[in-house]
């Protein structure tokens, strides 16, 4: 496993990483929840993220359950703050919902602090000063190590960086956006510029688009699909895609790997990509996804460029 520094700051993660996402509190319970992510670590996983909102908190429990057959120091913990619950205060990025929000997690989780703590989404009702001053605050008091935004815009993201100056404050550390073979605009040109400018650090999400790059879709919606993911995944079931998809079944026979790995894989190869959150159900489905950094090491340039040809998709340059 190969470990990247977040951005600039000093902490490093492991470039495959481990979410709660959609299965704790679904189809994962305690002890599938354990199981997965003992076996992630024993591969050389070291983070480990989630959310509030994530099965409206019941994720965060169980993983703050799991997490104690752990050594803290080993492990990178995140979650995310915005949706909290159903009262005008508990959504958004207000200082108070942060403040509180921060707590709340921490108490689920059973942790003293988290080490990387996201704003899940911009809050246009919410002065961004007075979010980053709440999140520079959350920080000094020693609840979480380093802050960053997910899904925010360059725009926003630029501001957070220019208040977070002109305020004295701590500056955010990193970005959670979605990127996959299917989504790159914003991550490799809207954000191009703050990589260059601030070293933004990445934690991507959805690299497989939802499931649809596993190809298990390719002929069509299996029988036994999980109706909440097949909803997810369809918006990238369009006809030009399912060819895509084949095309890009037939480069990994020569890899002798999955398309789930390869689509892993070619996320890794992008040098601005600090960790891949990955997602799993069982143990046997962690350890194919870890299979990807040995697939990584066989993508040469050749089939980097011929990956784009199928794909048709690479962001014109600013």
């Amino acid at each position: 496993m190969q470990y990247n520094r977040l951005g600039k700051a000093g902490i490093k993660v492991s470039e495959l990483s481990f979410g709660s996402w959609v299965t704790f509190g679904g189809t994962l319970d305690l002890n599938g929840a354990k199981a997965c992510m003992r076996a992630a670590f024993d591969l050389g996983v070291n983070f480990f993220d989630n959310a509030e909102v994530y099965a409206h908190g019941k994720s965060e429990s169980l993983m703050g359950q799991a997490l104690k057959d752990f050594k803290r120091e080993d492990l990178v913990i995140s979650t995310k703050l915005f949706w909290g619950g159903d009262g005008p205060n508990d959504v958004g990025l207000s200082r108070k919902h942060l403040m509180e929000g921060i707590k709340n997690s921490l108490k689920r989780l059973d942790l003293e602090y988290v080490d990387l703590l996201f704003c899940h989404r911009p809050d246009p009702d919410t002065p961004i000063e007075e979010t980053v001053q709440a999140m520079n605050d959350i920080v000094h008091q020693g609840h979480a190590f380093y802050w960053g935004t997910s899904e925010w815009s360059a725009k926003e993201i630029e501001e957070a960086y220019d208040w977070a100056a002109k305020l004295n404050c701590i500056a955010p550390s990193m970005e959670q956006p979605q990127y996959n073979m299917l989504m790159r605009d914003r991550f490799e040109k809207e954000y191009a510029p703050l990589y260059e400018r601030h070293s933004m650090g990445t934690t991507i999400w959805s690299p497989l688009a939802s499931g649809a790059l596993t190809g298990k879709y390719n002929n069509g919606m299996p029988k036994d699909a999980n109706p909440d993911r097949a909803q997810w995944a369809e918006r990238y079931l369009s006809p030009d895609n399912i060819t895509r998809f084949k095309k890009l079944d037939e480069i990994t026979n020569g890899l002798d790997c999955t398309m789930a790995q390869l689509a892993l894989a070619w996320c890794l190869k992008n040098p601005h990509v600090s960790t891949v959150i990955t997602g799993a159900t069982s143990v046997d489905q962690v350890k194919e996804n870890i299979k990807a950094s040995e697939v990584k090491e066989k993508l040469s340039a050749d089939l980097m460029k011929q990956i784009d040809q199928i794909l048709d998709n690479k962001p014109k340059s600013l």
